[in-house]
């Protein structure tokens, strides 16, 4: 957990940068992403140097360059680049090694051959002066980065400031909702997960810290460990800016070297993923509609239309292996909605594939950004069907206000999917997260016997496909209506007649006692 004096700290920066003139909290983000790089390829070249001392072998992987930078101002040693000789210099020359020696440095490193490495090639220096440079500098210093939990704690509570700053909210799914999505996918040692429009990469990082509490063999056993670190995660953005701090994120939270690259995941042919991952984790933007021309063929082989909600679901589906699983966000539309398209895919997936659940969450799940209402959909990749009966729940509530603000309404130890404390009655009507997944675990057995009228219950097939393949939870769930006596008109009647002389009674004696 990170200290209240470093999150003062932070917020301190944030509000310098802001006074400095940068007012993206993107770029914001992006410029403390290139220093934390660049303090991570120091501890990687003070390891080589400890290990050449043990070993007395020459260095095997040298990051920075022996000899000096020529530079036509201000020539300088390959060593002044690093973070730990260049956090000592004074704000100013510091200022002049970072803009005019480490950032062009910085964008020809082709050494880390990292996804990393890759994405800080088009690197740009753009904080404006020597002292809030070092400020930042000083900031980061000082935070353990050998604690992991540490590094992801700090980058996770500025992704937080991205999200509170207004407009680029969108790129931030909540971190309790893609946490049980987690919990109900259950990620394995040997999954390939994948996030076709990753963002900020939460729902892998979430994913990677899932398997580290619950599979910790993963991490000591060396087959295992090099899928965690090489083979296991996959993001996909087309911004590179979301790609840049994206992988900052993974690195941070311990995962190695993750595929985290460019793609335009609706618009390019995808012969080389199709059919190569077993979990798909996403809440893709759903931004209307696409062109033809720019959307992928294979993706409107499943589907002819340019939604992109359901191109979306036709590229999971193209993505899946055979027995491979997905939770997924779609809008309330997808459950819904009438066209032919629309239609197909809901057919598809419960006569084609085999779904396994609808989570209908509340309207201001996204709010400020979104008041847009949504659902996690759950599905696995069989292409043979299997859809037996389909789970629902309706969610009234995640643990914070569905208002612009989004308060917690409870303590930190009863919020999320798995709080550390048992919630009551009353605490449960505030969140309903722990709920669903517990009940998730029995959507095989007791749930089959829910009634109607419950918070979940179980569709047979049949059912689904007698409604037209409608995915909403209202079409199947039943309301209790209270047992309410009704009086007789008569009776209505006469006491209103009642009621009238009474008021009138009133009246008079009212003006008596006023004359």
């Amino acid at each position: 957990m990170l200290t209240g004096e470093i999150r003062n700290q932070i917020d301190r920066i944030w509000d310098a940068f802001w006074s400095g003139g940068i007012s993206n909290p993107l770029e914001v983000m992006e410029q403390i992403t290139y220093l934390l790089f660049l303090r991570r390829l120091d501890d990687l070249h003070t390891l080589e140097e400890n290990k050449s001392a043990r070993l007395k072998r020459p260095i095997e992987r040298r990051i920075f360059p022996e000899g000096n930078d020529d530079h036509p101002r201000t020539p300088r040693s390959y060593e002044d680049l690093r973070w730990s000789h260049f956090k000592h210099f004074a704000s100013a020359e510091m200022f002049i090694v970072i803009g005019e020696h480490v950032f062009p440095f910085l964008r020809t490193l082709g050494g880390d051959d990292s996804t990393y490495a890759h994405h800080m090639k088009d690197a740009r220096f753009t904080i404006p002066t020597p002292a809030l440079l070092a400020k930042v500098v000083d900031l980061l210093d000082n935070v353990s980065m050998e604690d992991r939990d540490t590094k992801g704690d700090l980058y996770e509570y500025m992704l937080g400031k991205i999200a509170s700053a207004g407009q680029n909210g969108q790129f931030r799914t909540p971190r309790h909702i893609i946490r049980l999505m987690v919990e109900m996918t259950a990620p394995q040692t040997k999954d390939i997960i994948c996030d076709p429009a990753s963002g900020t990469c939460g729902f892998l990082v979430a994913a990677g810290e899932y398997l580290r509490d619950n599979h910790p063999q993963i991490l000591h056993d060396s087959k295992l460990k090099e899928h965690f670190h090489h083979q296991m995660f996959h993001g996909f953005d087309f911004d590179s800016t979301m790609l840049r701090i994206g992988s900052m994120n993974m690195l941070l939270h311990g995962v190695e070297n993750p595929d985290i690259r460019y793609r335009d995941s609706l618009a390019q042919d995808h012969a080389g993923d199709e059919e190569r991952y077993t979990l798909v984790l996403a809440n893709p933007p759903f931004a209307g509609s696409l062109d033809y021309e720019n959307t992928a063929k294979d993706l409107l082989q499943i589907v002819k239309t340019k939604k992109t909600e359901l191109l979306f679901l036709a590229l999971f589906l193209r993505l899946l292996k055979p027995g491979g699983r997905a939770a997924v966000i779609v809008p309330d539309g997808v459950l819904f909605g009438s066209s032919k398209a629309h239609k197909e895919l809901r057919r598809m997936l419960v006569e084609e594939q085999k779904l396994d659940a609808v989570v209908s969450l509340p309207g201001g799940v996204f709010k400020p950004y979104a008041g847009v209402s949504t659902a996690i959909l759950l599905f696995t990749k069989t292409n043979s069907g299997g859809t037996d009966q389909v789970w629902f729940y309706d969610v009234a509530a995640d643990g914070m206000s569905l208002d612009d603000k989004r308060t917690p309404l409870l303590p930190d130890e009863k919020l999320g999917s798995t709080p550390t404390e048992t919630l009551t009655a009353d605490e449960h009507a505030k969140n309903n997260l722990p709920d669903i997944l517990a009940r998730w675990q029995q959507r095989a057995g007791s749930e089959r016997q829910q009634p109607r009228t419950a918070q979940s219950f179980c569709v047979p097939k049949a059912d689904i496909a007698a409604q037209g393949y409608d995915l909403s939870l209202n079409r199947y769930k039943e309301v209790v209506h209270e047992n309410v006596q009704h009086r007789a008109p008569k009776d209505i009647l006469s006491e209103l007649d009642r009621l009238e002389k009474e008021i009138q009674k009133g009246m008079i004696e009212l003006e008596g006692m006023l004359g």
